[in-house]
């Protein structure tokens, strides 16, 4: 199987420098670049044309938003993730609306992250628990209860658990450690889920969620 590969755009030598040397260590990711700043992440991105780049906000000369707004105009093919300590709603909202396929805190563990960068190369959405907060709370202001409810039959006892456990922001490992069960077996439930409902990334089994009332957020 070929590797995912990863760009990493992080200013701070040391947290790049972690993180780069975590990934290593997973069979299946190969770190292909570091950049220090927005800027280089755009000029590295175009020459090694990775899989996954992973990308910090706050850097010197580009900030991460207007690097993923580059990125993703003329490399839709690469996922961008964002990893950062910020949790202002304006980063979260523009950086999704920009294009990122993640935002993950830099509290996230090593198999969070691993997890993460996994799931925006399959073409997901990988966000920690309190940024699927966030998305949750923006999604319910536009969802529609009226809408027809029959679809969620199509779902078994089981996948709808997986479902609602996606929906409030779990990890797969999360999962699999609520439901006893693997890691591939929530995968193989996950993709279940999304071809039955037609739906193929998480932000839109999230808003699913609200709207068939799996999930309740408060308003």
């Amino acid at each position: 199987m070929p590797k995912i590969t990863v760009l990493l755009v992080e200013d701070h030598h040391v947290v790049r420098k972690g993180i780069s040397y975590l990934l290593s260590l997973e069979e299946d990711i190969d770190i292909v670049g570091e950049a220090e700043d927005g800027n280089e992440g755009i000029k590295m991105a175009k020459e090694l044309c990775p899989d996954v780049v992973i990308m910090d906000i706050t850097m010197p000369n580009l900030n991460g938003i207007d690097a993923i707004k580059k990125i993703s105009k003329s490399m839709p093919e690469t996922k961008v993730m964002i990893m950062t300590m910020h949790t202002r709603e304006q980063y979260i909202r523009q950086a999704l609306r920009d294009g990122a396929s993640g935002y993950l805190l830099k509290e996230t563990t090593q198999d969070e992250l691993v997890d993460a960068i996994r799931t925006v190369h399959k073409g997901g959405v990988a966000l920690s628990p309190s940024i699927s907060r966030f998305v949750l709370n923006e999604y319910v202001r536009h969802s529609d209860p009226k809408k027809d409810v029959d679809s969620i039959e199509l779902l078994t006892d089981r996948e709808k658990q997986v479902l609602r456990l996606i929906a409030e922001g779990k990890t797969n490992k999360e999962i699999a450690k609520c439901l006893s069960i693997s890691k591939s077996t929530v995968n193989i439930h996950r993709t279940n889920v999304m071809q039955k409902l037609d739906i193929h990334d998480t932000v839109g089994l999230v808003r699913y969620s609200i709207e068939k009332g799996i999930i309740v957020v408060d308003k």
